[in-house]
């Protein structure tokens, strides 16, 4: 058994420390899977240091913290390396987060979004006495106004990171950090040491984050376009099939929608929100037997999957299959007791109840 094997990963942002493919064939082979984005399928999330150039720093605390709350695993690049062992865990004592924070007084965020970018030797307990260094350094230049991505985005342009414990470092305003060098300060500037990606690497992953960007922003053609260029550059590429077809929905195409879920699914066929989507697009379309199955299957593939038991259900009771629309329910209010949706479901039972008991009665 691997350390990947069962497990699906996820990426926001481009790694900078390894090729993807070379990424995307080690995780294969240790009977894994890794993905673009984020599913429901997503059990591990790695986040590329690219996102510190690419991205604000308020954006990346919220990502980080909604997908904590998901109960994700979250992964530095180096972190993903060494659980694939890909990387030598350096030599460590047995210092504990816990004890690196009371005595660095580093703050909680702060630590976790700095490993999260690789800022420590160690990207997990147990932490060296090098960590602690280091962890000091960040919480002064944090009391002299820095802010973490400014120091994350740093340390890399200097060197490992363990080199800069004997360094003495400063901040000038917010994102500048210097250390001071024997002619004087030397601000941390050049070129990430470890990008070993290629340029079609970095292309494609800015490609994806503008098509994601336009897709949130409602620019559903600008997508459509965006996301077929990734999908040319990249074939296998699932989760851009599936979000060209959400576009694609949205836009109103609603046959080269059904075409992209399709081949979404084709590309991989435990995608269970591709066969959730599809089914509403067959919804949509009056094509209530296709709808069923594919609901069916992503019930199969997930059967916590709330949305799709719902949908399952309120389809059952349209076509006046009353008993399976109960069934359905009885199990969605086992997921969901307290919603609006959970008290549709509730009257729904209700319903179905009272059918019966007057079809008795008379």
């Amino acid at each position: 058994m691997t350390a990947a094997a069962g497990k699906t990963f996820g990426t926001v942002g481009a790694l900078a420390a390894f090729p993807r493919r070379l990424a995307v064939r080690e995780v294969e082979r240790q009977h894994g899977l890794l993905m673009r984005g984020v599913t429901r399928r997503t059990t591990h999330l790695v986040f590329g240091r690219t996102l510190l150039a690419k991205s604000d720093g308020k954006w990346i605390e919220t990502r980080f913290e909604a997908e904590r709350k998901a109960g994700r695993r979250l992964l530095s690049e180096n972190g993903f390396l060494r659980l694939l062992g890909l990387v030598k865990t350096q030599d460590a004592s047995a210092m504990t987060r816990q004890s690196l924070l009371e005595q660095s007084r580093l703050t909680p965020d702060a630590f976790d979004l700095l490993s999260l970018f690789d800022a420590f030797e160690h990207d997990a307990e147990p932490y060296s006495f090098r960590d602690l260094i280091l962890a000091r350094k960040y919480a002064g230049l944090i009391a002299s106004g820095a802010n973490w991505s400014a120091i994350a985005r740093s340390v890399h342009r200097y060197g490992p990171v363990a080199s800069l414990t004997a360094k003495s470092l400063h901040v000038e305003g917010s994102d500048t950090i210097y250390a001071r060098l024997d002619q004087g300060l030397s601000e941390l500037d050049g070129q990430m040491l470890f990008d070993l990606g290629t340029p079609g690497d970095a292309e494609l992953e800015e490609l994806f984050a503008e098509a994601e960007a336009a897709e949130e922003a409602g620019r559903n053609d600008d997508a459509v376009a965006l996301y077929q260029r990734c999908l040319a550059m990249d074939p296998d590429d699932a989760v851009a099939a599936f979000n060209r077809a959400n576009c694609l929905r949205a836009a109103g195409r609603q046959v080269e929608a059904a075409h992209d879920y399709a081949r979404a699914i084709k590309l991989d066929p435990g995608f269970v929100e591709a066969w959730f989507n599809l089914a509403g697009l067959m919804t949509d379309r009056g094509r209530n037997d296709s709808a069923r199955r594919h609901l069916v299957k992503a019930i199969a593939l997930d059967p916590n999957y709330a949305d799709a038991i719902f949908n399952l259900a309120k389809l059952e009771f349209d076509a006046g299959d009353l008993n399976s629309a109960r069934r359905w329910w009885v199990r969605y209010l086992e997921l969901d007791a307290i919603s609006e949706w959970a008290r549709t479901a509730v009257r729904g039972i209700q319903f179905v109840d009272l059918h019966f008991a007057q079809k008795t009665a008379s």
